[in-house]
């Protein structure tokens, strides 16, 4: 085990370890049904409006799927952190040698 200073080892922190893969998923999930929610709210607004509304409505309704797909598709970016050493609580604690 490398060690930072003198006898202290370095300890990655889980700060800054990367969300989890579940939880960017649920977030496209979520964001994929709300422009869905969205589009199905334009086509029942196409039939009960009429005028530039009503033609508004019917093109947010067929460009709406494209739109909610790419979102949904994109992952975030998996940025790089930076890893930061931390020094342990208790120093004098035994560590598992590997």
């Amino acid at each position: 085990m490398s060690t930072a200073r003198g006898d202290q080892p370095t300890v990655q922190s889980v700060t800054t370890a990367r969300a989890k893969a579940a939880d960017d998923l649920n977030a496209r999930m979520r964001h994929y049904l709300v422009t869905m929610g969205i589009r199905t709210g334009c086509f029942v607004l196409a039939f009960l409006t009429s005028g530039w509304v009503r033609w508004t409505c019917v093109a947010l309704a067929v460009v709406l799927p494209y739109i909610a797909v790419v979102f949904a598709n994109a992952r975030s970016p998996r940025a790089a952190g930076r890893l930061a050493p931390v020094a342990p609580r208790d120093p004098h604690r035994r560590q598992i040698d590997s």
